[in-house]
């Protein structure tokens, strides 16, 4: 295409507007300007629709609490009667892990004892004594399945649908089918255990090929939550003069030849989200304002306990205010700074379920005591499982188990006080309704209301599904 001489120099202010970008500026205008109801009922209804399959939704949106390296099932909340008197024991037994593959192994009976709970008497270790007293409001998926047994591939997996990385995640997913509650906050917000992020890091929270601003935002639990929200001394912070800062800085771009300009819809709504975040979020994240007995609910009255159970509140809160999903890790780092127990099992384990008991329970009280339960839905899990055989000649220490392992839902239109399918007599592999990590994600898409067989994002010649292009069906047993 051929370009005047005098471009550089007498282009006015609506030509630069009109044709940097291929127009995203004036898709952006359209957007606000719809959204204040500019055009009318019909216009605005056309700016902004995506055209996604909708169904009748019974969440709003989602906690997912996971549990990273990976708990033991046999230990937690798949009880196995059968393996008491067997502690120490060789059998044959084909097991699968980080260590490869094995045809035999000594077995590690569960560590923990197991009590019946709730009206519909399940039964749950000693290491959950107050999320065991929530089972009724509950749905335990058994029988769930991992592609891969390396925690890596295994959490990109469950966190994006894929074991390679550079796929949307499933807060992305939600975020972009859903849109935003409130225009002042994010739609996807991470907080990351203390001792650090997941293998793999920020690709489990990634937008992937989607445009950026349906990628989560990494909330922290102490000090300033949000890294980089105030202004800085002396630049104002309204929302004109950060449009002008992204419009002059894309302004330079395109006379300097370089043409970078693809995002720029995505980049000035970045500018007017951290804008509105600025007043916003200060007020979401305040936790003055609690009572002590709700603190105390939380586990905020205990050291041990105080960090994750600040995060809980913070996630409620979040959700409260319109954020559609929340992702909350417990364990970070390496080896026993999360649930990967291939050494101690009982120190590990106690440590982080120690951690976490009471701020889980928490959530849960809270959230049905405040009626947020219904339209909220709380999932809980890792990445895999734990073999029901010891890694080494000595010790307690289990390998990865992703053949079978346990997850649970609570809330957003979940059936209480279920379980859904099974593993072995020794928690080896899934053998009764045997779920996928996609069947999970359907699940999750379906109660709020989407479609996970229609939901799609068009890139690289294709459309793109969270569920892939086999697609998957929600675990309908545990819908209520």
């Amino acid at each position: 295409m051929n370009t005047p001489s005098n471009f550089c120099g007498n282009i006015r202010r609506r030509e630069f507007l009109t044709t940097v970008g291929g127009g995203f500026t004036h898709v952006a205008l359209c957007g606000m300007l719809a959204k204040d109801g500019f055009f009318g009922g019909a216009a605005h209804a056309a700016a902004t629709d995506r055209d996604l399959p909708q169904r009748i939704a019974k969440a709003k949106s989602v906690i997912f609490l996971f549990m990273y390296g990976g708990p033991s099932h046999i230990d937690t909340f798949d009880y196995k009667p059968a393996m008491i008197g067997m502690d120490g024991k060789t059998i044959q037994i084909q097991t699968k892990g980080r260590g490869g593959s094995k045809n035999e192994g000594r077995i590690v009976e569960p560590k923990w004892k197991f009590k019946q709970y709730g009206q519909c008497g399940k039964w749950v270790s000693d290491l959950f004594p107050n999320v065991a007293q929530c089972v009724d409001d509950l749905a335990f998926i058994h029988s769930m399945t991992a592609e891969s047994p390396i925690h890596g591939s295994a959490m990109l997996k469950m966190n994006t649908g894929s074991i390679i990385g550079g796929k949307p995640s499933l807060g992305s997913w939600i975020n972009y089918g859903m849109g935003s509650v409130n225009q002042n906050l994010p739609g996807f917000v991470v907080m990351l255990d203390k001792k650090g992020g997941p293998i793999s890091g920020a690709k489990n929270w990634s937008a992937g090929f989607m445009p950026a601003t349906h990628q989560g935002t990494v909330f922290r639990a102490a000090g300033a939550p949000i890294l980089d929200l105030s202004p800085r001394e002396g630049v104002s912070a309204g929302e004109q003069r950060l449009l002008l800062n992204s419009l002059n800085e894309l302004n330079q771009s395109h006379l300097s030849g370089r043409r970078d300009n693809t995002n720029l819809a995505a980049r000035i709504e970045s500018y007017e989200l951290a804008y509105r975040m600025q007043a916003a979020a200060p007020q979401t994240i305040d936790l003055s304002k609690e009572s002590p007995e709700t603190l105390a609910l939380y586990g905020m009255d205990n050291p041990r306990t105080e960090d994750f159970g600040r995060k809980c509140l913070l996630a409620r809160r979040l959700v409260e205010s319109g954020v559609r999903f929340v992702q909350i890790y417990s364990g970070g780092a390496h080896t026993d700074d999360n649930w990967d127990a291939h050494g101690d099992l009982v120190k590990n384990h106690e440590f982080h379920a120690g951690n976490t008991d009471k701020a889980v329970a928490g959530l849960l009280k809270d959230l049905k005591q405040r009626g947020l339960l219904d339209e909220t839905l709380v999932v809980w899990g890792g990445e895999f499982g734990r073999q029901p055989t010891a890694e080494y000649a000595a010790g307690t220490g289990r390998d990865h188990n992703s053949a079978g392992f346990t997850m649970w839902m609570a809330g957003g239109g979940v059936k209480g006080g279920v379980s859904y399918g099974s593993t072995d007599e020794l928690g080896n592999r899934a053998v009764t309704n045997r779920s996928e990590v996609k069947d999970l994600h359907a699940t999750v898409l379906h109660l709020l209301g989407i479609d996970p067989n229609k939901l799609s994002f068009f890139y690289g010649g294709l459309d793109q599904k969270l569920v892939g292009v086999e697609g998957a069906d929600p675990i309908h047993e545990i819908l209520a």
